[in-house]
């Protein structure tokens, strides 16, 4: 039989699941990118292809604040007040302007071989949704939807990520040849609109074809959903009507109505389907990140892990990166900035201000019940599952000579708190953590209610606002008094705000802020020209830019008899906070004593936001919102235009305007 090439000229499971496929498939897809027309013959061999299309998205996804489908890194979250540490789009000292320096996310010309790029996972898809009702029409019907609604999903998927790096880009449905003098195949970079027209037409197509649920077990576990694809298009439509892509957001209702609506019958969808918020208490709250291969409510898409280390699984990395070295983690633990520290707010729900009681030495006091949940500081309960009673001690002391000793061996004690969010009390240190197997929440029905939130909060529809607030506040146990401590809100402003406020407490560490932080322009009221800014000043917030990521040191407050002896050994030994015990309140005022009674904060040597040693502020240029394209799709592609902000390939000024 002949065998048939297809290439796309361009080109250079959420419920996610990552069933494998045989070796032969893999061997013939991967390898030579080539189809015969057998792989439409059996059901089988059609659902090793959808299959398949799960891992090409969704193999690198193995840490919840990952994200960008294909290559899934934690860059984008570096970025924001979560986690230290200076990256080149926020150091002052370096200023990327020139196409070489733009993101190479958009991937590079097909070669002898395929790669796992943007435009090669469109081209899969494209390729299905062509051949399989043709070539397969022999197929069940049911099972040919269901194929073809996962591929309008994740294609739909890929051009959100596309739109969210680069804004406008070449909108590719039909499988190409590629040649390099065709015009016909040279499509220009389409418009946001037309960009966003499409996604919302994809997962509508994906809606219409996807079942509510599939079956919890096997091979089903994970896939998407219809629910899933009205989620996703709440989110493409909210992002869509944000200040970044929207330059009458605070002029115009449409976009935000369109996002609503979206919203609305997201949820209604997936309501009827048996999801919801999770539990009344903030300990269902972080157990509910742990369910296992069942159907949980919470979870609209999800990566599923699995507990070993069969080459044909993955492992959730997170559990093994956020443990200290005293636990048995290998990478020191994931200290939280100061600024994360002092974010959420009080028990009552009130901001952490002095005036509210809030003291940020003793800052684990009368926390928002998600704090404990969140990070881990000395004197808490951080079980695995070889010491059930583990306590975390995180401190330093120093001897008459200045020279220092560690508590428990965890000598890169940089903060006195550390991210526990999503870890799991039964796992494993006898691999060091490696063989996790917590699936990843992508998008969670709590994120779903904050995106209806928010758009209620731009509509000036403040009411409903708090609201929909309310009910991520009441799940977690905060009393329901002066609104959930959220208070009156005056306007559509300051109800944004407070959306955004309560997005990054429940969605921290989710690999969500970033995002929020880019279209709605965060990190300062600076636009390029032809760019409509100035949100930050509108919505009563301090940029970013200028700001920094804080460490410290937790010390003994008096020099230590010897850097080998731990001078608090015998007076910590009956000190733990553990937040599943019903005296936990009182546990927290024990601890505040003894904090105080032995315990100084001192400044870092080296600063946690430091180029060469020396402390830097954040400085996002505006650029850097959306990127330009990379030097090498201009070259291989030369009709493209470049992005506003940055150099071509050539030196010239790019044009293409994202905000319309």
């Amino acid at each position: 039989m002949k065998t048939k090439f297809k290439y796309i000229a361009l080109t250079l499971v959420l419920a996610l699941g990552t069933s494998s496929c045989s070796d032969s498939f893999l061997e013939e897809k991967k390898n030579y990118g080539s189809y015969d027309d057998t792989f439409y013959q059996s059901q089988e061999r059609t659902q090793a292809y959808v299959d398949n299309q799960y891992y090409d998205f969704f193999s690198a996804f193995k840490s919840p604040i990952q994200s960008v489908v294909g290559s899934y890194t934690d860059t984008n979250s570096k970025l924001t007040e979560e986690l230290g540490g200076t990256q080149d789009y926020i150091n002052p000292n370096k200023t990327l302007i020139n196409a070489a320096d733009a993101n190479a996310y958009y991937g590079v010309k097909i070669g002898t071989g395929l790669t796992n790029s943007p435009y090669n996972r469109i081209r899969e898809c494209n390729n299905l949704l062509e051949d399989i009702d043709v070539k397969g029409a022999n197929l069940d019907k049911t099972f040919r939807d269901q194929a073809k609604g996962q591929m309008y999903y994740l294609r739909a998927l890929q051009y959100f990520d596309l739109m969210r790096t680069y804004g406008g880009v070449p909108i590719v449905t039909t499988v190409q040849a590629a040649a390099a003098d065709n015009p016909a195949i040279q499509l220009p970079r389409a418009k946001v609109s037309e960009v966003v027209d499409q996604i919302v037409k994809d997962f509508d197509m994906a809606a219409s074809l996807l079942p509510g649920t599939w079956p919890s077990a096997g091979t089903n576990y994970g896939r998407v959903t219809k629910g899933a694809a009205l989620a996703q298009k709440a989110r493409v439509l909210l992002t869509y009507a944000s200040p970044l892509f929207n330059k009458s957001w605070d002029g115009s209702n449409e976009r935000w109505d369109a996002a609503l609506k979206a919203g609305l019958a997201a949820e209604a969808q997936l309501s009827a389907d048996g999801y919801g918020l999770v539990g009344n208490s903030a300990k269902q709250w972080e157990q509910m990140f742990l369910v296992d291969n069942v159907f949980c409510p919470e979870a609209i898409t999800v990566q599923f892990m699995k507990p070993d280390n069969n080459a044909q699984t993955m492992n959730n990395s997170w559990e093994r990166a956020i443990r200290l070295q005293g636990q048995g983690g290998v990478g020191g633990g994931t200290p939280a900035p100061k600024e994360m520290i002092d974010l959420f707010p009080m028990a009552d729900g009130r901001r952490p201000t002095a005036a509210n009681g809030y003291n940020d030495f003793t800052f684990f006091v009368n926390r928002d019940p998600r704090f404990y949940r969140t990070f881990a500081f000395s004197g808490v309960r951080w079980a695995y599952k070889e010491n059930t009673t583990a306590v975390l001690w995180t401190y330093r002391w120093l001897d008459a000579a200045s020279k220092i000793g560690y508590a428990d061996g965890n000598s890169s004690a940089s903060s006195p708190a550390f991210v526990r969010k999503m870890t799991n009390l039964t796992a494993s240190n006898a691999t060091n953590f490696q063989y996790s197997q917590t699936d990843i929440f992508e998008y969670r029905y709590a994120e779903l209610l904050l995106n209806i939130a928010e758009c209620y909060a731009a509509l000036g529809q403040t009411g409903n606002t708090i609201a929909y607030l309310g009910r991520i506040r009441n799940r977690v146990g905060i009393p329901s008094a002066n609104n959930y401590g959220i208070g009156t809100i005056s306007d559509k402003y300051a109800a944004i705000e407070a959306v955004l406020y309560e997005r990054r407490v429940e969605l921290a560490y989710e690999g969500k802020r970033f995002w929020d932080v880019q279209r709605w322009m965060l990190y300062d009221n600076a636009v390029l020209p032809g760019v409509t800014g100035g949100t930050v000043s509108k919505l009563g917030l301090a940029p970013i830019n200028g700001t920094q990521r804080t460490g410290n040191f937790l010390q003994f407050k008096n020099t230590a008899a010897s850097i080998s002896t731990d001078p608090l050994a015998a007076a910590r030994a009956s000190i733990v906070a553990d937040p599943d015990a019903t005296n936990f309140t009182a546990q927290l005022a024990t601890l505040a004593t003894f904090y105080n009674t032995n315990f100084i904060r001192t400044a870092l040597v080296t600063p946690m936001d430091n180029f060469n040693g020396a402390a830097v502020k954040i400085k996002f240029n505006p650029n850097y919102y959306i990127s330009g394209l990379n030097s090498t799709a201009l070259t291989q592609n030369t009709w493209l235009t470049q992005t506003i902000g940055w150099y071509d390939a050539n030196g010239g000024a790019g044009t293409l305007n994202y905000q319309e």
